[in-house]
């Protein structure tokens, strides 16, 4: 499984940023995305997660810290896994990733729990 992830930038505080990771290969039909984010000396944290179930259905999960703020979806015709961000805080300054997860039974919050990583993409909010 590869993951591509791009959309990061600089931002005001207030405004809004959707990042896109596009994954190819042997996904499966049931699995999970998953968003984390490393903050400038700190370690990586949970973001939000997608669990896709089927075509149709899938169960999403957020961090406290940007749930009402933050909202993963999907599209399935293109492979991609979006992460719309709203509301932007100069805490959310980080570099975000995503990775994949074999299973989408439960909702992983801990990275060692995905398989499958993009690259980062950096994200700046400014004051």
């Amino acid at each position: 499984v590869q993951l591509q992830a791009s959309g990061g930038g600089l931002v005001q505080a207030g405004g809004s940023l959707r990042l896109s990771c596009a994954y190819s290969g042997r996904t499966g039909s049931s699995y999970a995305m998953g968003w984390f984010r490393q903050p400038p000396g700190k370690e990586r944290e949970f973001v939000a997660v997608i669990a896709v179930i089927n075509w149709s259905d899938s169960r999403t999960f957020y961090a406290d810290s940007v749930k009402g703020r933050f909202t993963v979806s999907r599209d399935n015709g293109k492979n991609v896994v979006y992460l719309q961000m709203d509301s932007l805080k100069p805490e959310d300054t980080a570099v975000y990733y995503c990775a994949h997860d074999r299973q989408s039974r439960v909702l992983h919050t801990q990275g060692s729990s995905y398989n499958y990583w993009g690259q980062g993409t950096l994200v700046t909010v400014s004051s």
